[in-house]
């Protein structure tokens, strides 16, 4: 059975941002898929209290796998009372577009209401 759990090692967090040359803070975490003891794919984020920000879902060509991480990642997020979520410069937007998460590209905005099955009415719309 495959498992998607947010990580709570800060040494992991910092080792997998690092592989992507990302810089970590005190609000960075991830959620990391696993199957037995093997690790099958990640998403980092930057989580605070008003927003969450994507940098990466791997793997992206396993786009069952990839679509359970990145939704892990978004309930993490929603369970946090934070429904707001936009992806960074370097997230693989492709990925994002192929499973149809993407809200508002000049926002950068992706679609955390796709969890709940219904779509919210915003200002800007």
């Amino acid at each position: 059975m495959i498992s998607v759990l947010p990580c709570r090692d800060r040494a992991e967090i910092k080792k997998l941002f690092n592989r992507h040359s990302i810089l970590p803070n005190e609000d960075s975490g991830c959620v990391i898929a696993t199957q037995k003891d093997e690790i099958l794919g990640y998403c980092l984020y930057n989580l605070t209290l008003k927003s969450m920000t994507i940098f990466t879902v791997e793997p992206q060509d396993d786009i069952p796998l990839a679509d359970g991480i990145l939704r892990s990642a978004l309930h993490v997020a929603a369970e946090n009372f934070v429904l707001d979520a936009f992806y960074d410069e370097c997230a693989p937007v492709e990925l994002f577009k192929a499973l149809d998460f993407i809200k508002n590209e000049d926002e950068k905005r992706l679609n955390i209401d796709k969890l709940f099955g219904i779509e919210r009415c915003t200002p800007n719309q």
